[in-house]
């Protein structure tokens, strides 16, 4: 049985999906598979790309259980820091080990510089003003 959605303002969902889970869920694999070597998204960034389907905290979800091709590792929080390490099932540390063999450098108190390290699949035009895919 699948349980109903719970619609949060913007229609962004946050827990279970009626029937579009897998699609849903898709497009975020989809996505994050794009992002470059030494590169990373944060779970607010990959929500608002899918248009808000998500809420940041699902997105989480989605890449808690994601397909093995799925590079998960270089989706950090919004501080620049690694969530992962607070689940029970995994190892600490690994998240930012694996950061860290695509090249991407910490600060000592555990977060990487987003500034540096963030990637967009978008760009703004020097032309229009309007974004436009790489």
């Amino acid at each position: 049985m699948v349980k109903k959605s719970v619609k949060r303002p913007g229609g962004r969902v946050h827990g279970d999906i009626e029937g579009t889970k897998g699609n849903t869920f898709d497009l975020v694999y989809r996505l994050v598979r794009r992002i470059p070597r030494g590169r990373v998204m944060t779970y607010g960034q990959i929500s608002t790309e899918i248009g808000a389907r998500l809420s940041p905290r699902a997105v989480g979800w989605a890449m808690n259980g994601c397909p093995a091709d799925v590079p998960w590792q270089r989706v950090v929080n919004a501080s620049g820091g690694c969530s992962t390490d607070r689940l029970a099932d995994g190892p600490v540390g690994l998240q930012q080990h694996l950061l860290e063999e695509d090249g991407v450098e910490f600060r000592p108190n555990r977060t990487l510089d987003l500034e540096r390290y963030r990637w967009s699949p978008r760009r703004r035009s020097s032309r229009s003003g309007s974004f436009k895919k790489k």
